[in-house]
């Protein structure tokens, strides 16, 4: 039997596609904004779509049809050299209204190790780089946004390695950075190259410091969704909806993985902050 696309029987694909429907050509709508944060993880592969094609106007379409408030990238940027950003990001902040939080020391990429936050509406009041340990250079934003709707929230966004071994290390670094879980609301966004959601999963350590794991949703491959590489996890469980993949001809076809989103409830988190709220959820308990 003739295979095509990372192994996958021609067969397979063939009804995937019949399912599908074929990719979209360049029109696109941005899909309605719920109420809350919408916030959003997309892996943009360097801008390589499924069809090996370099097409940063492509996915700078499928971030613009996403419509998210927060979005974290991964693999925004070139690898090697001079790590040269890949996208528009002029074109992006005019027609989405989304600015890049900005990172220091390379001056030709747009993130850190590839790793790029966008968001609209607000401003940054902190950002930190971190370097994660491992084989394979990965790295780290931690960022603190001041929305312009009010409140604010920290935005963890990250792209662990391939090996088990990295990926727990790195985990237990996102541990160690993070305040009590009763602080601000704190989002772990990104690429985190792990499927499993057991014991043995390299997440497990996380659960100290953002509590159980919300439930994952398949993200690659793109054209036949199978693993749960990308995550958006909370400190607290309870102001998260539960993480939805964005499915479309054309996120099918820009990347190897899907977009991921969720929505934030804020509003929450404040009555939260009430210390008279705070302690009638301690009598309870």
């Amino acid at each position: 039997m003739r295979r095509l696309g990372g192994g996958l029987p021609a067969s397979v694909l063939a009804r995937l596609r019949k399912r599908k429907g074929p990719p979209q050509p360049a029109a696109f709508t941005p899909h309605p904004h719920p109420a809350g944060l919408l916030v959003a993880s997309y892996n943009v592969h360097k801008c390589v779509g499924v069809d090996g094609r370099f097409d940063p106007e492509r996915t700078g379409r499928v971030i613009r049809e996403i419509n998210a408030d927060v979005i974290a990238l991964q693999e925004a940027d070139r690898r090697f050299g001079d790590r040269n950003g890949l996208l528009d990001l002029a074109r992006l902040e005019r027609e989405a209204g989304l600015a890049l939080v900005p990172v220091t020391g390379l001056a030709k990429a747009h993130g850190w190790h590839g790793n790029v936050v966008l968001f609209r509406r607000g401003s940054v009041r902190d950002v930190h780089q971190i370097t994660l340990p491992g084989l394979e250079p990965r790295g780290a934003i931690v960022t603190e946004i001041e929305l312009e709707t009010g409140g604010a929230i920290r935005i963890v966004a990250a792209h662990f390695g391939l090996l088990r071994r990295s990926r727990t290390h790195q985990a237990r670094i996102i541990h160690e950075i993070m305040n009590a879980r009763d602080e601000i609301p704190t989002l772990l966004m990104g690429d985190l190259n792990e499927w499993r959601l057991n014991d043995r999963s390299a997440l497990s350590t996380l659960d100290t410091a953002f509590g159980p794991l919300p439930a994952a949703v398949p993200s690659f491959p793109s054209r036949l969704p199978l693993l749960a590489l990308d995550r958006i996890i909370a400190n607290r469980n309870d102001i998260l909806s539960p993480v939805a993949v964005h499915d479309t001809p054309l996120a099918r076809m820009a990347s190897d993985h899907l977009p991921i989103k969720a929505v934030v409830n804020l509003a929450l988190a404040h009555d939260d902050s009430d210390p008279a709220h705070a302690d009638g959820e301690r009598r309870a308990a």
